[in-house]
């Protein structure tokens, strides 16, 4: 009998101060069995970093070519692709191609790093491509944060994310590896 999904529900408000777009909004996210809860709340910190109404969660792990999150524009064409781990360069360019955004979350220290130094010279000219890591220990902290029923507020500004429930409270700052340059 093959494993169902984890349904989670969280209700997030965001004040992004950077792009001045504040949103109250309750998300659906369904855990695949083979994904660990650190993965889906980075999933979830990737959604709220880069919040519009039209961002959405693909089928994520079980499609092979839909990106974790993407969002297209009012003519369906496609505007943003979001991806996490450490994917190979043949489906970052595969992104770059159909995107005019590609937005990459690393994570995993040990492997992140050996990741980047073989990759780097190879990305280096996808000019549409940014890369941001989250190193272990902010992703342990921001697992912490997971509950089937979620309540969140969040706050970016500069370059730093703010996330709180109703016990605790985190401050989370990406490693810029790689910002697009479009």
């Amino acid at each position: 009998m093959a494993l169902k999904a984890t349904i989670y529900k969280a209700t997030v408000n965001i004040a992004d101060m950077d792009r001045h777009f504040y949103h109250d909004t309750t998300l659906t996210l369904a855990q695949h069995p083979s994904e660990t809860e650190q993965r889906m709340m980075l999933r979830l910190l990737a959604w709220i970093c880069h919040a519009d109404e039209r961002l959405v969660f693909t089928k994520g792990l079980s499609a092979e070519d839909e990106p974790e999150i993407w969002q297209h524009n009012d003519h369906n064409g496609l505007e943003m692709w979001i991806e996490l781990g450490l994917p190979d360069e043949k489906r970052l360019k595969k992104a770059c191609n159909q995107s005019p955004r590609v937005v990459l979350y690393a994570y995993g220290e040990r492997a992140g790093h050996v990741w980047w130094q073989s990759m780097q010279s190879k990305v280096i000219n996808y000019k549409n491509l940014s890369i941001r890591f989250l190193d272990d220990e902010q992703l342990s902290r921001l697992a912490a944060l997971a509950s089937r029923n979620m309540t969140l507020q969040a706050t970016l500004q500069e370059g730093t994310i703010w996330l709180s429930d109703d016990e605790n409270s985190l401050e989370i700052q990406f490693a810029e590896w790689q910002r697009a340059r479009v």
